[in-house]
């Protein structure tokens, strides 16, 4: 194994280093920036109605964060966001993070069952909540396991006690949170068991910023376009903490429509835009005139595979480089990215600084030589503390400090991965995440089915989407609709299958277990009939 120094594939060093080489977390960082006398005066967020410079997100965020300490949560306690993306959302988000909290946004109109399940799992000590959301927080269960009492708190409410949390304000400093402090917690699926709560730190966060503003040269100077969810981990890691730690402007408009892309960029001329292949996919059909697109130096893309065709018809599109990254949320979010100036189609990517990417071969030696396919596993400060509750997987995920991302890979002799496959059975619906296995025991609990199989099926416009062949049972009235309708009575809309095939039997493998990859390319080549 070469030395980490000697290797483009391995960028981890000793200390993670900002300005004054010192700092260690993200809330200290952050302050340090928005209290540079050249980036107060700065904007820093902006929706078209309100903006805050840098200066004013200071003072907001300190005293929210203060707030939230002065109602009894303390640091290291999960506190769950059920919030309408707003700035406020992000001004709470912020705060949590600069008073040591560790602040999980929950995914909006999930069923109350699952947010119920969700913050049992992480054991969340405070809700906070807006109007569009108090119906939900009524309907929760506030105690489920008899382990103390959720304090759920009003949003509107966080600012009505200015003197109390001006009082609590040296309470919020962040030179008291430390680089190990958890920080942040992301839902991910996998592929199988119900989604996972993977919990970053301080540390992590600070590291994955740093590495994107090297590796794309982000600075005071860009204004980003941010319009994906955030509780996704491009959308609050590289959209709201990168830019934010760069003294960057963030254009926060409403979630991703493509026919609003012209207006958006007309109006705001960005110099960055990122999304995933789905969302530059139905921009293609889209009129942007030339001022629109003049400001504009890179896109972003990550999250799910894009074809080199695609890749090449969005750059015609849009007049600059398409810069497609790879990375998990295990590892915060980005862990190889395409450089500005030189990028390479069909390639993901050199690693980003702070940490080390490596192949993984049948014999679990790991190697980084061009030309040599393996498990891509990761390492360094970005890699995640585990998986809340989950010991067991997070020892199968994380062996000897490296990350297994499930995913196959290469590197050329210029440091370049390149993912040749996936290992995982994963269903990346547009940039999304879903565990088939979640949608199986769902079918499978809801209806007389006597077998079930979710896979994805290739999709021009989703890149896959989940559909299910199912083996039925007895009862012959059985009918497509009624497994899609059992899945969205229980899951958000993203997991009902597009498609179902009622088959006789699923195929096994020799060891009796269900052949995914054969089931999946009987769909795929079109082989099975699907029924309405």
């Amino acid at each position: 194994m070469p030395k980490q120094s000697d290797s483009p594939r391995n960028t981890e060093r000793g200390t993670t280093g900002t300005a004054n080489g010192a700092t260690q977390t993200l809330a200290e960082a952050l302050t340090a920036c928005w209290n540079k006398p050249e980036v107060a005066a700065l904007t820093a967020l902006d929706d078209g109605n309100r903006s805050f410079t840098y200066a004013q997100l200071a003072d907001a965020t300190a005293t929210t964060a203060a707030s939230l300490l002065a109602r009894g949560l303390v640091r290291g306690d999960a506190v769950a966001i059920a919030m309408s993306r707003s700035l406020d959302a992000v001004v709470v988000l912020l705060a949590a993070i600069r008073c040591g909290l560790c602040p999980c946004v929950l995914e909006p109109k999930l069923p109350v069952e699952e947010i119920d399940e969700r913050l049992t799992l992480v054991g969340a000590k405070g809700l906070v909540f807006d109007s569009a959301n108090s119906d939900l927080v009524q309907g929760l269960k506030r105690d489920p396991d008899g382990r103390g009492t959720m304090r759920a708190i009003d949003s509107a409410q966080l600012g009505a006690h200015a003197a109390a949390a001006e009082a609590a304000a040296d309470s919020t400093s962040e030179h008291d949170v430390d680089e190990r402090t958890p920080a942040l917690l992301l839902f991910t699926s996998g592929s199988t068991g119900r989604p996972k709560a993977v919990e970053l730190t301080q540390r992590a966060l600070l590291n994955n910023a740093l590495g994107v503003i090297a590796h794309t040269g982000l600075s005071a100077q860009d204004r980003l376009l941010h319009v994906m969810p955030i509780y996704h981990t491009n959308g609050v890691n590289n959209q709201l903490f990168a830019p934010l730690l760069a003294g960057a402007t963030i254009i926060f408009a409403d979630r991703f429509r493509a026919d609003d892309m012209p207006v958006l960029m007309e109006r705001h001329r960005p110099t960055i835009i990122t999304g995933v292949p789905t969302m530059y996919s139905r921009m293609l059909s889209q009129k942007f005139t030339p001022a629109a697109l003049a400001s504009l130096r890179i896109a972003r893309c990550g999250s799910a595979p894009i074809t080199e065709a695609l890749h090449r018809e969005v750059e015609a599109k849009l007049g600059c480089p398409l810069i497609v990254s790879y990375g998990l949320s295990e590892a915060t979010c980005t862990s190889t990215m395409n450089p500005p100036h030189a990028r390479r189609i069909g390639s993901v990517g050199t690693v980003l600084r702070g940490q080390s990417v490596q192949l993984r071969q049948a014999d679990d030696t790991m190697t980084d030589a061009p030309g040599v396919e393996g498990e891509i596993c990761i390492a360094g400060r970005s890699v995640m503390t585990g998986y809340l509750g989950v010991e067991d997987a997070t020892a199968r995920t994380v062996t000897d400090g490296w990350l297994r991302t499930g995913d196959l890979g290469r590197f050329d002799e210029d440091g370049y991965l390149y993912v040749t496959g996936r290992i995982k059975d994963v269903i990346i619906r547009g940039g999304e995440n879903l565990s088939p296995l979640l949608i199986e025991n769902v079918i499978v609990g809801e209806t007389h089915v006597r077998a079930c199989c979710v896979v994805g099926k290739p999709d021009p416009d989703l890149g896959e989407v989940p559909v299910a062949v199912v083996v039925a049972g007895d009862d012959s009235t059985l009918h497509a609709q009624d497994i899609c309708d059992s899945v969205r009575r229980r899951l958000s809309r993203i997991y009902v299958p597009h498609e179902v095939y009622f088959v006789d039997a699923l195929p096994e493998t020799a060891v009796g277990k269900v052949d995914r990859k054969s089931l999946a390319g009987l769909v795929r080549d079109g082989l099975l009939q699907a029924v309405a």
